[in-house]
């Protein structure tokens, strides 16, 4: 076999390495059946994710949770709630690479653009009407009208938004490919909740959504 020159050889080893530390879609695989988190007391060590208990005293309320029971505040600007559970609050979750979300929306609420950057998410309308989107890196608008048994999915690192375009609560279920999502609110980091930039944005987006919501109908009709 010819012999690799040394030009060659170093494309190759490069070439190995690349591949090596090209990022997973998705967190590690457990190496084990089972690892609840370990109850968390004062930090002595910090670690990607969660210890695991102890094989003998892990138990089947490790993997159930009552946190998504009921509805959230919705007496906000928004008018909206979010709750994300992961496996800080749940620890059946813990190396299973998955998270979960209630959201309930009032009349006119709405989840302001917010991105995902360790994870996508697949929304379930549980009741009511919502109009979800996201946009691309080419900016294009992705968005459709959901109701009740609808799946919306958004797809990993990219901004997203809902908004309650019904006459009555919405609430939707949602399970994230991470157990470690993490949430980066583009508007609640640049914009105080009620200031007029604020206001102007949450005036922009429902405009946007009506105007794409009308045009759908009209070319239905």
């Amino acid at each position: 076999m010819e012999k690799l020159s040394d030009a060659g050889l170093a494309a190759s080893l490069l070439l190995a390495l690349l591949c090596s530390l090209t990022p997973s879609s998705a967190d590690d695989s457990p190496l084990q059946d089972l690892c609840p988190a370990a109850p968390q007391g004062e930090a002595k060590l910090f670690m990607n994710g969660f210890l695991c208990k102890s094989p003998s005293s892990v138990m089947a309320s490790d993997f159930k949770t009552s946190r998504l029971n009921h509805a959230g505040d919705t007496d906000n600007f928004l008018r909206s709630s979010m709750n994300v559970v992961t496996a800080a609050d749940f620890p059946g979750l813990n190396t299973q690479g998955l998270s979960v979300a209630r959201t309930d929306l009032a009349m006119d609420g709405m989840v302001p653009p917010h991105s995902h950057p360790r994870a996508s998410e697949m929304m379930f309308v549980s009741h009511g009407t919502v109009v979800a989107g996201f946009v691309d890196s080419g900016n294009r608008l992705f968005q459709r009208t959901l109701r009740d048994g609808d799946v919306f999915v958004y797809p990993r690192g990219l901004l997203h938004f809902c908004v309650n375009a019904g006459y009555g609560l919405a609430t939707t279920f949602s399970v994230l490919n991470s157990q470690n999502p993490g949430v980066v609110s583009i508007a609640g980091a640049m914009f105080a909740p009620g200031s007029d930039v604020m206001e102007k944005l949450v005036s922009r987006i429902s405009s946007l959504i009506a105007r794409n919501a009308t045009a759908m109908a009209i070319s239905v009709w």
